[in-house]
């Protein structure tokens, strides 16, 4: 059973091959895995379908997943004697699927392996073998090296290594069909992002460039028919792989918009889904940099059949009107004091550096004082 394609790590894709799991547990030698996943996809049915003779889950993963769920499911990892993890479900049961397989075996405390506390280096390739299974077409986070996660403190930080990678990914479209066409737009518009920002990347990597506008071309073809026909297989298979390719290709890094967005995921309280924050803050972000990376932005033009730059930014709030997606953070319940004190911390995220035009902390202010109007 080879893999539809390797890359990064080893993918399967395909209609109903989800049955391959059996397989993939038996090549990495994992006799008892922990399925980290939610309490939604288990009511799905989605944990049953798997068939597994050994059953431990973890199902209390929230949106934006927390530290605390993170120990909870080290508890129960540790508990069962698990020597492997399965990720069921979107880029928050995969990126906490990913910290359980951290902690599980490199000493406390988290926030020392993050990105920007310098950890990276010291994440040792000891993590138990990974499978993930998407169950949504946006975070990436499958096919990427990176986690995000809430730390006790209240931070929203970034944790990365490829020995984080999964080893397989198994992206089967009927495990997307359930997702409400809110959830599929949100989605769909975290893919798309992932393709746009780091495509603009002030970083290097043509091949990554080269990913991330098929990524583009695909989303934005096939994310209005899943969102207008759920049940269309070759449109969920179509945004898996954008999904996919969104993150193999933020391997050079990404920009403001997730800068912008990252902190507002660490508001446990109001449980706010990042792709639609992503939504809302790229047409901004795109028009703040539309003159620093000019040839860049002529490119995604051409992509996007738009007749010149100054279209890309209207393009996507056009795009976002149409599926529904809110316009703004106001019609999100966020107001001025949720949202302006988070500027420092969207100044020091770690995607703050690869943005193609510099940023100082009244900068963000700015961007949120756009995004709430």
């Amino acid at each position: 059973m080879m893999p539809t394609f390797a890359y990064l790590n080893d993918v399967h894709i395909g209609t109903g091959i989800r049955a391959r799991l059996p397989y993939l547990l038996e090549q990495l030698g994992i006799r008892r895995p922990l399925i980290v996943t939610d309490e939604h996809l288990v009511a799905l049915g989605y944990v049953d379908e798997l068939a597994l003779d050994f059953r431990c889950v973890f199902d209390k993963v929230a949106t934006n997943p927390t530290e605390a769920q993170a120990l909870a499911g080290l508890v129960q990892y540790r508990q069962k004697a698990c020597d492997g993890i399965i990720a069921l479900g979107g880029g928050s049961p995969i990126d906490l699927a990913k910290i359980v397989g951290l902690l599980s075996c490199h000493p406390g405390p988290l926030d020392q392996y993050a990105i920007i506390s310098g950890g990276s280096p010291h994440i040792l390739n000891t993590p138990p073998p990974l499978i993930a299974i998407p169950t949504t077409a946006g975070s990436g986070s499958e096919v990427g090296r990176a986690a995000l996660i809430t730390l006790g403190s209240g931070r929203k930080l970034g944790f990365l290594s490829p020995h984080l990678l999964p080893q397989h990914v198994i992206c089967d479209p009927e495990l997307t069909v359930n997702m409400p066409p809110s959830l599929t737009a949100g989605s769909g518009l975290d893919a798309i992002s992932h393709c746009v920002e780091t495509f603009c990347s002030a970083r290097y990597n043509p091949v990554a460039d080269a990913i991330a506008l098929d990524g583009l071309k695909r989303g934005v073809k096939a994310l209005p028919l899943a969102w207008a026909h759920g049940d269309d297989l070759q449109a969920r298979e179509a945004m898996m792989i954008a999904s996919l390719e969104g993150g193999l290709a933020f391997q050079k890094g990404l920009g403001a918009v997730h800068s912008l967005s990252h902190p507002l995921g660490s508001l446990t309280e109001k449980q706010l889904h990042h792709g639609t924050l992503n939504a809302i803050f790229l047409p901004i972000v795109l028009e703040y940099n539309l003159d620093a990376c000019v040839g860049k932005m002529d490119i995604l033009a051409s992509t996007l059949e738009l007749p010149r730059r100054t279209a890309v930014p209207d393009f996507f709030r056009e795009f976002n009107h149409r599926l529904g997606l809110p316009d703004s953070l106001t019609d999100l319940g966020l107001i001025e004091d949720d949202v302006i004190p988070l500027a420092s911390c969207a100044y020091g995220d770690h995607c703050t550096a690869t943005n193609p035009r510099r940023l100082e902390i009244q900068d963000f202010e700015k961007l949120y004082q756009l995004a709430l109007s």
